[in-house]
């Protein structure tokens, strides 16, 4: 039970990113914009994005709440409020206001933040690590597709 409300607190924190991301994006990834832009070979399909941070933000959300537990600290929670605002605003850079290089900084920005998730509380969280490697690889791709674009556009 002790796990159960930081669980939920951050599995709505969460999944209120991704439904404010989406807002701010418009029509971002259907616009003519997008959809006419020279995109990576390894772009996944539209359905994928979706499926793909419903994973990512379930295992995140445990990871925070089983990290939160151990270590209620202004650092975890500084941390994730960066994660939080990084991205949302990279759907709006990138998608509402076309910014692909600032895109790309924020979006490796975010990449950093979750990799020192990962490096940080490694040692804390031993095996339960795994649960935030999900979001690592997805947001590696999703940076790297952000370059790909960046240099081939």
């Amino acid at each position: 039970m002790k796990f159960l409300k930081p669980f939920l607190l951050f599995l709505f924190i969460n999944f209120s990113a991704l439904a404010l991301g989406v807002l701010l994006m418009g029509d971002g990834a259907t616009s003519d914009w997008y959809t006419s832009m020279n995109k990576a070979p390894w772009t996944p399909p539209n359905w994928m994005f979706g499926a793909a941070w419903t994973l990512v933000m379930l295992c995140f959300s445990i990871y925070m709440a089983l990290l939160y537990l151990k270590q209620p600290t202004k650092k975890v929670i500084t941390l994730f409020a960066f994660q939080f605002i990084l991205n949302v605003a990279w759907n709006f850079v990138f998608f509402n206001q076309q910014l692909v290089t600032l895109g790309f900084i924020i979006i490796t920005a975010l990449t950093l933040v979750i990799a020192a998730f990962l490096v940080t509380f490694s040692k804390l969280m031993h095996l339960r690590s795994l649960l935030i490697l999900p979001y690592m690889v997805w947001i590696v791709i999703a940076t790297s597709l952000n370059l790909y674009i960046l240099v081939n556009n």
